[in-house]
């Protein structure tokens, strides 16, 4: 079963194909987050390293330019739909902490909503929502776009150097890496948002 699974995932790999499904994936999961891009890229990497095929460079290359469409698109849905998606009943409070957050970090939220479950899209249609300016919007983009294709693509590339010989092994490493760098990331979060909502301690003035 495994070496089954092992046989279709090299098939795959080695196609040419596999270029434009990336960019397609990437491209996909910047407005329909069940798109599993991110796992695919990692894959990607896994197999460059243990196979040498696919080329690590341009899965980097065509998981970025992907990135960067589809959240252009996503920004677009912003600009258009932005009242129905903001008074969403699931979509509310991603919404609202996409406004809190670029607030408090302007584009560079961008980068951070990467590693953060369903954050990417909240980001992306919200700065469409407030017309955040699209050359601004562009130039972040770009370095998140960047940034997470390559942090995807190297995370695979360490699980299948390190399991040269057993690339599904190599998949499992790259996953669970991706999986603690995002259960990391959500913690610090958590931590942050106690911090800022807990009560300050009341002062209690001494008698004369």
């Amino acid at each position: 079963m495994t070496q089954a699974i092992l046989d279709v995932l090299h098939d795959v790999m080695t196609s040419p194909w596999i270029y434009l499904a990336l960019f397609a994936l990437a491209l996909l999961d910047g407005f329909f987050p069940v798109v599993p891009a991110e796992t695919s890229v990692i894959t990607a990497g896994v197999f460059a390293a243990a196979t040498g095929a696919p080329d690590l460079l341009l899965v980097i290359v065509v998981a970025a330019l992907g990135a960067f469409a589809g959240d252009h698109i996503s920004y677009a849905i912003g600009r258009t739909t932005n009242d129905r998606l903001r008074n969403g009943r699931r979509s509310r409070k991603a919404f609202a902490w996409a406004e809190r957050a670029l607030a408090e970090r302007g584009g560079l939220v961008l980068v951070v909503a990467r590693y953060i479950p369903g954050g990417r899209t909240a980001c992306t249609l919200t700065m469409g929502a407030v017309a955040y300016p699209r050359r601004a919007f562009a130039l972040f983009d770009a370095l998140a776009a960047v940034s997470w294709a390559l942090y995807s693509g190297l995370i695979g590339y360490v699980g299948g150097a390190a399991f040269e010989h057993d690339p599904l092994k190599g998949l499992l490493l790259g996953l669970g890496l991706a999986l603690t760098v995002t259960a990391v990331v959500e913690a610090v979060r958590h931590l942050r948002r106690r911090r800022r909502t807990a009560p300050e301690p009341e002062l209690v003035a001494s008698g004369d």
